[in-house]
């Protein structure tokens, strides 16, 4: 059978297919309406770009640049995408870094003034997490209730971070547990909102 000779059964396969058609926004003021479910997550929609530091047991301290967004279709759930990149103390990039992708939802909970939430985030070093908090104004606090990883990922055993707006930056805390380390710090940022 040559390239084009296709099995009638699979010919609707091969038919030419358009972009996806649904519309998804870091903007609020376009797109499809916020979802009511991610109304405690409405601060986070949009993208956000700034500097942080990190460091770890065991590892030299290093400074960062990061771009994130948290983006919607209508639907009850944020997609989020974070990259970063090591920087020198001028701020000129050095080498990529971290990368993990998403998706947050708020769960129902027992206090409707501290909705729970679930994130499950995805890292190219072959780590799952699963954290689960709760949003309480422009505070968000999660920790993991579940970490899978490949076997050749690095031994990463639990995660917590903190998240907050503050005088309209998105500032962050996360801790980590790793390689036997008990839970430590590891990185923190404040990044600005430049789009949504």
């Amino acid at each position: 059978m040559s390239e084009r000779e296709v099995p009638a059964e699979f010919a609707s396969t091969f038919d030419k297919v358009e972009p996806y058609p649904f519309e998804e926004t870091d903007d609020l003021r376009q797109g499809p309406n916020l979802h009511d479910d991610l109304l405690p997550l409405l601060p986070l929609v949009g993208r956000w770009r700034g500097r942080g530091q990190g460091g770890y047991p065991g590892a030299e301290d290093f400074l960062f640049a990061q771009e994130a967004s948290f983006v919607h279709d209508g639907r009850p759930f944020l997609r989020y995408h974070s990259r970063s990149w090591i920087v020198d103390p001028d701020g000129k990039p050095v080498r990529p870094a971290a990368q993990e992708t998403g998706w947050w939802r708020v769960v129902k909970g027992e206090d409707p003034k501290k909705p729970e939430i679930e994130v499950l985030l995805a890292h190219p070093t072959g780590v799952l997490d699963l954290y689960y908090g709760h949003v309480d104004g422009t505070r968000i606090e999660i920790a993991t209730d579940a970490v899978v990883r490949s076997p050749q990922a690095k031994e990463v055993t639990a995660g917590k971070r903190l998240y907050g707006i503050v005088e309209g930056a998105l500032m962050y805390a996360q801790e980590m547990a790793a390689e036997g380390h008990p839970m430590s710090p590891h990185l923190s940022a404040s990044l600005n909102r430049v789009a949504g």
